[in-house]
């Protein structure tokens, strides 16, 4: 039966609709804000997916050209695979919902968010997560829910919830929050060096929005959800959790205690091959093998209780060190000789190679998305091969992690970026993991800021980067420990990855992915303290010892830039028919060369020289050609009335009448004058036509 439901978001209607379209899905729903239109299906086998030991949740988000009136400009002409933003928005669905799933729950269920319609002013995004929530929670797949979500901005001071694009574009503050009527589901933010107590209140004041319509999509599933079906639960069998518990509970605990992470996967790999052997000596092969997925996950349950145990009753961590303690840190730059810019970031097994290149502006990646960004000067990708981990995969180019983790070093670093106008480069820095234990894209953040530096990008403050986790009391939310940077293990086990990128002045962005059905504000609050002190240890004593400020000067390999500025109706003539003009320019001089819209040109080279020369061949082009001024010419044609001269401006040419070549009478000009010679001659009169006359007779000694 076909619903309408409307309330209010930020002021303006919010609608959802159900039961017109997409009736074969387990839930659907059209959400409508503004102008933008977006369809959320969710769906779920009937059966568990066999052989996994997690709950297979899909997530996309679908960005259709068709939604703002373009046609892709693919060679097929309809849209291929995801863009980076849409891989984004995708992750940023899944995370809240995620742990409002059973824990037991193996069935696959995939959403897909659809964008049919795009106003700018309204959110696709935050209509997906919306719409995502509200379909699962009438459907009747297994859902915890709802969620909902708001994107906040900060314009002059003010909190502003789901800014309009005009706001957008004056704002300090893109921050995306998810939650439940109670708490805190989800945080991605980019800042331009926001406070901590300013990012709480706008994280504060997106809640109060998100649960109202919490509340409103109660309403509709009280309404007309469906009953939740039955599963098949994959909890661990009890006996041989039992088994595994009462017999190497402790000698768990000792293997899980050791700093190197190889030495400590080691222990737990030759506990397992124990236990196992011991299983299926006292419980016969048959049994050994029915239960084998059990005994897995029997052994991955108690080292989760001991890490979790340890840190919470003993404020002890596997590595020996305290709870609000970082671990070894250092860094160096300049490794890499050829390169504009390099460095290393080291924080214990954790490492990361972060290269910069400066290249010309017109290299900065061309976007072709649902909304108005056409451009993206500053570019920064992480790639996280196998070989970090200890592993042997083939290499299968950037997934979810890596454009995710590439994207939030990224937005680390935008803030501080210098303008094109102090900077004319587009950046591209690249961040390779070469060892990973925990905080990849922390490091990523540190790394890349110490490679700018070394590039001698002028960028306003050093940005570092720090995670925090937690580990929680599911009997009463306000008793938890909270670490500070986490390595893989207290990540993989604990409730919550607390990203924090920042100067010190503030943030400049957040990624906060959890495992709990949310997180109140006072866990918000320390981490951000946590953060803050910890991101001031690494700025002062590990980073700005190695290199203080950018460099003076770009590397000797970096391009060079000399720039200068022709009025816009000069443009064509710089470039040619064809591109001539420009393309003999960069023929003869090897540089490279932009011209903006504006007549802002910007030549590139290695060679000063050849830079400088372009510039005056640029300069003679564009020169506005003057009676009474002085050229320095190049014969082109000889007629017998006369010389063709080119004045080097713009190609245009003037006639040397051969009354006008000398005061002596000449009687053929090829006796004085051949094609091809320089000659210093005068503009004498511009007919109405535009025709130039010249003379070399006239000019004085000393213009000669």
């Amino acid at each position: 039966m076909f619903k309408t439901y409307e309330t209010e978001l930020a002021g303006r209607k919010l609608t959802f609709e159900t039961g017109k379209m997409a009736g074969l899905a387990n839930g659907s729903v059209l959400v409508r804000y503004g102008d933008t239109c977006v369809i959320v299906n969710v769906t779920a086998s009937k059966e568990p997916k066999e052989g996994v030991d997690f709950f297979p949740l899909s997530v996309d988000y679908e960005e259709k050209l068709y939604a703002v009136g373009k046609i892709p400009g693919s060679y097929q002409k309809r849209e291929g695979k995801p863009s980076d933003k849409a891989i984004l928005t995708s992750r940023a669905i899944d995370r809240p919902l995620r742990p409002l799933f059973p824990k037991d729950f193996r069935n696959d269920v995939v959403v897909v968010a659809t964008v049919l319609s795009v106003d700018q002013d309204n959110s696709p995004e935050v209509a997906a997560m919306i719409g995502a929530s509200c379909a699962l929670s009438i459907s009747d797949i297994p859902f915890g829910g709802p969620t909902a979500a708001v994107n906040v901005g900060l314009v002059d001071g003010e909190i502003i919830i789901n800014p309009t694009e005009e706001q957008r574009k004056h704002s300090d503050l893109n921050l995306t929050v998810a939650g439940t009527e109670k708490k805190i589901a989800m945080i991605e933010a980019g800042a331009n060096e926001v406070p901590d107590d300013v990012m709480l209140k706008a994280i504060k004041e997106g809640h109060k929005e998100i649960k109202k319509i919490c509340k409103f999509i109660s309403k509709i599933k009280k309404e007309i959800g469906k009953p939740k079906f039955e599963y098949k639960s994959f909890a661990v069998d009890e006996d041989v959790y039992k088994f595994v518990e009462e017999n190497y509970e402790a000698e768990m605990k000792e293997k899980v205690q050791e700093e190197d992470k190889e030495t400590r996967d080691n222990n737990i790999s030759e506990l397992t091959e124990k236990i196992i052997a011991a299983y299926t000596e006292k419980f016969g092969e048959e049994q050994a093998e029915e239960h084998q997925t059990d005994l897995g996950e029997a052994i991955y349950k108690l080292e989760k209780k001991c890490v979790r145990n340890m840190i919470f009753y003993e404020h002890k961590r596997v590595d020996g060190r305290a709870i609000d303690e970082i671990r070894p840190l250092s860094c160096e730059v300049g490794l890499l000789p050829r390169v504009h810019g390099s460095a290393l970031f080291t924080r214990g097994q954790t490492q990361v190679l972060s290269v910069a290149t400066l290249g010309m502006i017109s290299e900065e990646q061309t976007l072709d998305g649902i909304d108005t960004e056409e451009a993206k000067r500053y570019m920064h990708q992480y790639n996280f091969p196998s070989y970090s981990v200890g592993e042997a995969r083939p290499s299968r180019g950037p997934g979810r992690r890596e454009i995710g983790h590439g994207a939030l070093a990224e937005k680390a670093l935008v803030p501080v970026i210098p303008s094109e106008e102090e900077f004319p480069y587009a950046i591209r820095v690249v961040s390779e993991v070469l060892s990973s234990n925990g905080s990849t894209s922390q490091a990523s953040i540190c790394g890349s800021t110490l490679a700018l530096m070394d590039a001698g990008v002028p960028i306003k403050r050093p940005v570092a980067g720090i995670s925090t986790g937690l580990v929680t009391n599911p009997e009463d939310e306000n008793d938890y420990v909270m670490l500070t940077d986490i390595q893989g293990l207290e990540d993989f086990f604990g409730d919550m990855d607390f990203k924090v990128g920042g100067t010190e002045k503030g943030i400049t962005a957040i990624q906060v992915d959890i495992k709990v059905d949310g997180l109140t504000y006072d866990i918000i609050k320390e981490a951000f303290k946590r953060t803050r002190i910890a991101r001031k240890h690494i700025l002062e004593d590990v980073m700005l010892p190695v290199i203080s400020k950018p460099r003076d000067e770009i590397s000797k390999y970096a391009p060079r830039i000399v720039k200068t500025k022709i009025k816009v109706d000069k443009i064509k003539d710089v470039i040619g028919p064809g591109g001539k003009m420009i393309n003999k320019i960069i023929d003869e001089t090897g540089v490279k060369i932009d011209i903006e819209e504006d007549g802002q040109v910007y030549i590139y080279s290695s060679d000063s020289e050849k830079a400088q020369e372009a510039l005056e061949m640029i300069e003679d082009i564009v020169r506005e050609i003057e009676v009474g001024g002085i050229y320095l010419g190049v014969v082109t044609k000889i007629m017998a009335f006369g010389a063709f001269v080119d004045l080097g401006c713009g190609g245009k040419e003037g006639l040397l009448h051969i009354s006008k070549i000398s005061k002596e009478r000449i009687k053929n000009v090829e006796d004085v004058l051949k094609v091809g010679q320089k000659v210093t001659v005068k503009v004498t009169d511009i007919d109405d036509q535009g025709r130039i006359n010249l003379t070399m007779r006239d000019l004085s000694s000393n213009e000669k």
